[in-house]
Order: C-alpha cells, then sequence, then structure tokens
C-alpha cells in the first residue's frame, strides 16, 4: 500500500530572518534581504553584494547542545538552526514512541566553505608564518583583509614570491589547512549533523544537484515513506557559496547580477532589464511523515506532498534546453503523480532565477504545460527578495507554498518594473495578493539540467 505523505513541520533560516512568522510577513511586504557583502571582502569582485543571512546564532536554536557541533560549517549551522525549529514545529520533540530507526534525513546540502584564504595564500605566496591551528584558522576566516597586507590573495598588487613547487605541496598543505574544516566542506556533513542532532538512524542521503537539490530531497524523501521504510522524515536544504570561490564561479558564467550601485533592485526576475541572479544562503527543512503516523500523534498537518517529478535536459551543462523540454516534463510528471489535470493548480512558485534565458524558458514551459490557462495563475519568485539560496531554494520556496495555502496569499516578485515581451504571465508585481489557494506547485531548476517539480496541498481527511 502506498503511504500518504504530509507536512507536520518547518523551520528556515533566511537572509529575511529565521523564523517562519517573522520571514513570511516581510515577504508579503516586499522587502529586500540583499545588500552589501560583508562574509568576505569583495570589493575587488565584479559582484559586491549578497543576501546574507544576518543574527544567526546557533545557541539561540540549540542552547543546551550547540558545543556538539563546534565544528560544523556555516551551512551545516544554517541546517541544524532549520531543523530543531521544524522538529519542534511538528510537536515530535515529545513523541516517545518514535523509534531512532523510524526517522531519516534526506538534504539538498550544498558543500561547506573553502579554507580559501589559507589555501590561497599557502598556493600564491607560501609559508607567512599564519597560525596553523584550528582556532588560528577559523580567525583568519573572518579576518577578511586583515592578514598579511603583501599577500597577494590580500593585496593583488603585490608580486608572488616564488612558485611553489610539487614537493613543497603537501608540506604546505599540511601545516596551513585545518583537518576539521576540510572534513566539514564535504556536501554530507549537514546531514550527518542532524542525524546526530535528531538521533535520527534510519536511511540518510544527501543530493547535491545544484539549484534542484532541495526540491529534489523532499521529492524522494517522500517516495521513501510513501514505500513505507520510515514513517518521519527530515527533508530539505542547506547552502552558503558566499565566499571568493562561490562567487568567482558564478561571476565567470556571467550568471551574477552587477547592479553594486542598487543591489536592493538587483535581484529582477521576468523584469526586462534583469542582468543575472543575486547569491544567497540559508536553510529550509520540513518534517515529512506517513499520514497514518502524523495522525495516530494528532499531529498537526501544515499540507500534503501529493506530485513530484524529476527530470533532466540531457542538453548541456549550463542552458535550459531552448524549448524547456525537461522542466515541461518535470511539471507533467509532478501532475500525473497526483493524479491532478493542469487546472487545479491555484499558484506557481516559480524558479525564476532573475537570469534572462532561465526566466524566458520557464516562462514557455508554464505555458506549453497549463495552456491557455497560464496566463490566469500567480506565478512569483521570492528570489527577487531573499536571492537564490541554491541548494536551499527549493525548500524554502516550498514552505512559502504551505504558507500561501494557510493564509491565501501569494507573495510578490519585487522589482518588475519592465514588462519582456517573452515573460508574459501574472508574475503578482510588486505587491502581494489575496487570493485563494488550495493547490500550489513549486519549480526548481539547476545547473547540470536537472528539473524537479513538487505539488503540495491543503490536507483534506478522504
Amino acid at each position: 500500500m502506498a503511504h500518504r505523505v504530509v507536512i507536520t513541520g518547518a523551520g528556515w533560516v533566511t537572509p529575511l530572518g529565521h523564523d517562519i512568522e517573522t520571514v513570511w510577513a516581510r515577504l508579503l511586504q516586499g522587502e529586500s534581504g540583499v545588500a552589501s557583502t560583508t562574509v568576505f571582502d569583495a570589493s575587488t569582485f565584479p559582484t559586491r553584494f549578497a543576501a546574507e543571512v544576518k543574527g544567526f546564532d546557533l545557541k539561540d536554536f540549540l542552547a543546551d547542545d550547540a558545543d556538539r557541533h563546534a565544528h560544523a560549517s556555516r551551512n551545516a549551522r544554517f541546517a541544524l538552526g532549520a531543523a530543531q525549529r521544524a522538529w519542534e514545529d511538528s510537536g515530535l520533540t515529545n513523541w516517545m514512541a518514535l523509534a531512532p530507526s523510524e526517522v531519516g534525513v534526506y538534504l539538498g546540502g550544498g558543500e561547506g566553505p573553502v579554507d580559501f584564504f589559507n589555501f590561497a595564500e599557502a598556493v600564491l605566496a607560501g609559508w607567512h608564518g599564519a597560525p596553523s591551528d584550528e582556532k588560528g584558522t577559523e580567525a583568519r576566516r573572518h579576518e577578511g583583509t586583515k592578514g598579511n597586507p603583501q599577500s597577494p590573495i590580500r593585496n593583488p598588487q603585490s608580486p608572488i614570491p616564488h612558485r611553489l613547487d610539487g614537493a613543497s605541496w603537501g608540506t604546505v598543505a599540511m601545516r596551513k589547512l585545518s583537518r576539521v574544516r576540510e572534513l566539514e566542506q564535504d556536501p554530507n556533513l549537514a546531514a550527518g549533523h542532524i542525524a546526530v542532532q535528531f538521533n535520527a538512524a534510519g536511511p540518510n542521503f544527501n543530493t547535491l544537484t545544484a539549484c534542484a537539490a532541495s526540491t529534489q530531497a523532499i521529492g524522494e524523501a517522500a517516495l521513501i515513506i510513501k514505500r513505507g521504510d520510515v514513517n518521519v522524515m527530515i527533508s530539505g536544504g542547506t547552502h552558503s557559496m558566499i565566499h571568493p570561490l562561490g562567487v568567482t564561479g558564478f561571476n565567470r558564467l556571467t550568471a551574477l547580477s552587477t547592479r553594486n550601485d542598487t543591489p536592493r533592485q538587483a535581484s529582477r526576475p521576468f523584469d526586462r532589464s534583469r542582468d543575472g541572479f543575486v547569491l544567497g544562503e540559508g536553510a529550509g527543512v520540513v518534517i515529512l511523515e506517513s499520514l497514518e503516523h502524523a495522525k495516530a500523534r494528532g499531529a498537526h498537518i501544515l499540507g500534503e506532498i501529493v506530485g513530484y517529478g524529476s527530470t533532466a535536459d540531457a542538453f548541456r551543462v549550463t542552458d535550459i534546453h531552448d524549448q524547456g523540454r525537461g522542466p515541461v516534463a518535470a511539471m507533467r510528471n509532478a501532475l500525473d503523480a497526483a493524479g491532478m489535470f493542469p487546472e487545479t493548480i491555484d499558484y506557481i512558485s516559480a524558479h525564476g532565477t532573475g537570469t534572462s534565458e532561465n526566466d524566458n524558458i520557464e516562462t514557455l514551459s508554464i505555458k506549453q504545460v497549463f495552456g491557455d490557462r497560464a496566463k490566469d495563475i500567480p506565478v512569483s519568485s521570492i528570489k527577487s527578495m531573499i536571492g537564490h539560496l541554491i541548494a536551499a531554494a527549493g525548500v524554502v520556496e516550498l514552505i512559502v507554498c504551505l504558507l500561501a495555502i494557510r493564509d491565501g496569499m501569494v507573495p510578490p516578485t519585487i522589482n518588475y518594473e519592465h514588462p519582456d515581451p517573452a515573460c508574459d504571465l501574472d508574475y503578482v508585481p510588486g505587491k502581494a495578493r489575496k487570493h485563494p489557494v488550495r493547490t500550489a506547485l513549486s519549480n526548481s531548476f539547476g545547473f547540470g539540467g536537472q528539473n524537479d517539480t513538487l505539488i503540495v496541498t491543503a490536507y483534506h481527511d478522504d
């Protein structure tokens, strides 16, 4: 027997805050979490702004247990905070009948930030006598540009003293790099920290399918429950790419906006003047349960996962197929899995990155799936306010769908000021809208041609 899968808890850590109601209120107000980059000194980069998480302290979430995750990377800490809030929201905290083997974890977790400054200094300039212990490494990571002023990585005008030969690399790396920080770069570590914190001894997976990761993780976690392997899955995603390598990579791909003079207006999904996405960071977690398990303990049900579609473009690793064959198939597969027709969808949470190609093709894909009705469905992108959370984007957008169902409100797409003839749907420009939502569809499309769609609906007992 296939089990119905419901959502009983949700939590997030975002550039607009760390609790559900505060962030939701700010999204409905159309606030932006984008500002100048402070996580590192980005003054020499083409893009000098991002949507950063502010004021986060894991002790505010795990008062008694934060120290056991002292070496966790930034993104793993975000995941732990979001998971704790979701776990509390689900009411499972005091549910004594839950065996560890009944609980699994499935994250879309990105890689942890690399020890960039120490590694780059070692490679470019040799050993400068910086601290080699883990405490010293952590201090230098937060120092930004306060290190050796003559280092090429701190001062681009400084000459490189010498090139390290092959025999020296290992010696320098062993002295410079932290073994713990190297471990915490692994994408699966956030899922490991969550398993430790919640004694989740069931299946544990991590997927890193770029911007589609957390949507795919939730879809696959739902299938695990659906076939009866476990009763509870902790699922979602986390990522922080606001570091020199992350920004460099996306700048080299010309994927990031460079509106350095007006960062709050930089994320402009579907607007004719868009010039790329804004890099964000954060985490989101939902608690999935079989309906039988949730009902047995009298859980409050936030919504039901009824459809999931996953496809690959099989086209190019950096470009969506120009006719949207992957996104179209993902949406149609999700509808088929839900046993629904396009007429049942009341709101679409768009991938909506703010890049020219993505927004054009997503619009085209929606029109292919929904036909004449496409222009009557509200479509919005919260990336206009919180930037692109990469592996964590999909879960945060799914939580927005749950809140839209709960409150009958859909969030706006801010900075939409100049209509694009190729993007001609109802993007809820500027202001949130009261609109009854019973069923919502959420899209996530990732580099590599990965496409994932989830359909969530209000729970009904029939």
